[in-house]
């Protein structure tokens, strides 16, 4: 007896939870839509693709656009992990962990390596990510050119023409009044080669690891309805100059309070009982990871 073979959808179908939800909130058309422009945001690298941004059960400008594409990528087998500026307990990260668990039924986790799925507002995590997980980040301001032209018909077309002599001209201006190029968050960046993209507000920490990286990055920003996306081993160089070169935040030596790691990105706090600056790992779940580690050796 001939048995005809599922598709994904039916698949994905079998294994929605009862509530009255589509598995992962959004409608299957809407879910295709999505899939279509990631494909095509993959096979041209740092092209912002528009796409038909919905309404979800969470604010615009609060992840919706690494929410959508979240939603259209996840299926039966995936572990989603969620972290905002690099902590997994902010409200932002818990909510939209529990819109993923209710809609989908899908396990969800704090640790790093056992996520196949990581969607991030601000951070790259630590920990080397591997080549079968994907990163999603949260983007509220797609566009590199918008500081430099406000006409979204203009920075357009300087995208067809690969014109970004504007862009270099903003970083001259920033090294002569600044005495050094002070993006902080951001930063411009040219892809394969070809476009110029904004990282995010990622700070200037996490961009070298998204130079040739082994695994897949996609970005979904939801208020401009853009997504874009970087494939694995896909050359991402910052924009500098000669004298003036690419180089990411100093931290001296510093060294977290918690597990007494030195060589990350740190969040600075300020102790009540003493007033001084304490720092600690910004990535939480590489902290915690540390300090099982040191209870192990102990």
């Amino acid at each position: 007896m001939d048995t005809e073979t599922p598709t994904f959808d039916a698949l994905l179908a079998g294994s929605a939870p009862s509530g009255g939800y589509n598995y992962a909130f959004l409608d299957e058309v809407t879910k295709r839509a999505i899939r279509r422009a990631i494909l095509k945001a993959v096979a041209v690298p740092g092209y912002q693709v528009p796409f038909g941004s919905r309404e979800l059960p969470i604010a615009r400008g609060w992840g919706t656009g690494g929410l959508q594409v979240t939603l259209a990528i996840v299926g039966p087998g995936d572990r989603l992990k969620v972290i905002d500026q690099g902590a997994d307990a902010g409200v932002n990260a818990s909510n939209i962990r529990r819109l993923v668990e209710r809609t989908t039924g899908l396990p969800t986790t704090t640790e790093t390596a056992a996520a196949t799925v990581i969607q991030t507002r601000h951070r790259v995590p630590e920990e080397p990510l591997r080549p079968d997980q994907i990163l999603v980040y949260q983007v509220p301001l797609p566009e590199p050119l918008r500081i430099v032209e406000p006409s979204e018909a203009k920075t357009r077309r300087m995208h067809a023409e690969g014109d970004y002599s504007k862009v270099w001209v903003h970083l001259y201006e920033d090294v002569v009044r600044q005495g050094e190029i002070s993006i902080a968050t951001g930063y411009p960046v040219m892809v394969n080669g070809r476009h110029v993209m904004s990282t995010t507000p990622v700070p200037r920490w996490d961009v070298p690891k998204m130079d040739r990286a082994p695994f897949l990055q996609l970005f979904g920003a939801g208020r401009e309805k853009r997504i874009y996306a970087v494939p694995p081993h896909t050359s991402v160089v910052p924009l500098d100059f000669e004298d003036y070169p690419f180089r990411v935040e100093a931290f001296g030596d510093t060294a977290c309070a918690r597990c007494g790691a030195t060589d990350v990105y740190f969040d600075q706090s300020v102790d009540d009982a003493t007033s001084r600056r304490v720092y600690t790992c910004s990535d939480t779940a590489w902290c915690d990871r540390e300090l099982d580690a040191q209870e192990v050796a102990w």
